[in-house]
């Protein structure tokens, strides 16, 4: 095999071999784990090497007919790689009608047929009341979402309401993707689009470098991240103020202000790394299932269809585990029953032996009762 062929193996098992935790890692010593897995790689393609040299020649000639065959596999898998993400951008292009019709009725500014020529005199009497478009769609079809319901306070719910659009794209440079959250104009905050950006160091196997959220522009008394705490002075006190405090709080708005990782990797500690780690998956995890799942079956979401789909995965993959149970507990069983097969064995050793010791006591003394001939 030539050189090429050994960095291909390098750089195809590379994405592969990095761990999870480099997401907690910065630029700089990132840059030094790929270079480090790198030299390792390589140096097991030259110990691989050695091994071929231990085998037969007949042997050895058939694992490297084997070793092209797998090279021509990695080629077509680059290729599958290219063609997948043209093919999803192709179709990208394609939703984009669709998504805008949908942005149009759910926010009133289309109506859709049938709405129109149904319309009475009663009804243009109280245009000021009438609803536009799909009012509460988007906090609607995010809080049908299990994994999003549970970032929603009910506080958050009221700015939600005016949320107007959600899309996604991928970024190339570097890899990763950007989700965009439209919003009409509110008491709450300044902002007209707020936005969360992924940094990748590899796409198509989901490692997360960094992720990039929008500040805020919270109105006065109106930010949803943190609740102010009003405590009376102590009697006597010189201050009659109350005493007021700021604590951070559980809200879906702290998702534009995700984790972030200190320069310095001297400074965490390992149930520190371990906090931060599950944060940042748990961050991707809300991102993922807002690009995945909310943007394309939104309206799904909203009437609660999509749910039932969520389910029947749920009821699948807990049936897989249940079948890998099963043939856990059937190898169990096996055991068990070989367990007890010898313990009988053991039990019934132990018996003769007994009943030979009782044998001779009988010719030395009493036999016990239940022995005694009628």
């Amino acid at each position: 095999m030539s050189n090429n062929s050994k960095d291909q193996f390098g750089m195809s098992d590379l994405g592969a071999a990095l761990p999870a935790a480099a997401a907690a890692l910065s630029a700089e010593d990132r840059a030094g784990l790929v270079n480090a897995l790198k030299d390792k790689l390589q140096n097991l393609a030259g110990q691989h090497s050695d091994v071929l040299e231990t085998l037969g020649p007949k042997v050895r000639k058939r694992v490297e007919v084997l070793r092209e065959l797998q090279s021509q596999h990695d080629e077509l898998e680059a290729k599958f790689f290219e063609e997948r993400a043209a093919l999803e951008a192709k179709y990208q292009k394609l939703y984009e009608p669709l998504y805008t019709k949908r942005y149009d009725i759910v926010n009133g500014v289309v109506e859709v047929e049938g709405v129109t020529t149904e319309a009475t005199m009663d009804q243009e009497e109280n245009k000021e009341t009438e609803e536009k478009g799909v009012p509460s769609f988007w906090v609607t079809a995010m809080k049908t979402n299990e994994v999003l319901a549970e970032e929603i306070s009910e506080r958050d719910e009221e700015a939600l309401k005016y949320l107007k659009d959600i899309k996604w794209y991928r970024i190339d440079n570097p890899k990763g993707f950007k989700l965009e959250f439209f919003f009409d104009p509110n008491p709450f905050f300044k902002n007209s689009v707020l936005t969360k950006t992924y940094h990748m160091i590899d796409d198509d196997e989901p490692i997360l470098e960094k992720a990039i959220g929008t500040e805020i522009e919270w109105y006065p008394g109106k930010c949803l991240t943190q609740k102010i705490l009003k405590k009376k002075p102590k009697k006597g006190s010189k201050n009659a103020k109350p005493i007021t405090k700021t604590e951070n709080c559980e809200s879906f708005f702290n998702f534009f202000n995700p984790p972030q990782v200190p320069e310095d990797d001297d400074d965490i500690d390992e149930d520190t790394a371990e906090e931060l780690q599950n944060q940042m998956e748990q961050d991707y995890d809300i991102g993922s299932t807002i690009r995945d799942k909310i943007i394309p079956h939104a309206v799904s979401w909203f009437t609660g269809e999509a749910v039932q789909g969520d389910e029947l995965e749920d009821m699948e993959d807990f049936d897989e585990d249940e079948d890998d149970g099963d043939e856990d507990e059937d190898e169990e069983d096996e055991d068990d029953e070989e367990e007890d097969e010898e313990e009988e064995e053991e039990k019934g050793k132990h018996r003769k032996k007994k009943s030979g010791r009782a044998q001779a006591g009988e010719v030395q003394g009493e036999r016990p009762p239940e022995c005694k001939q009628q």
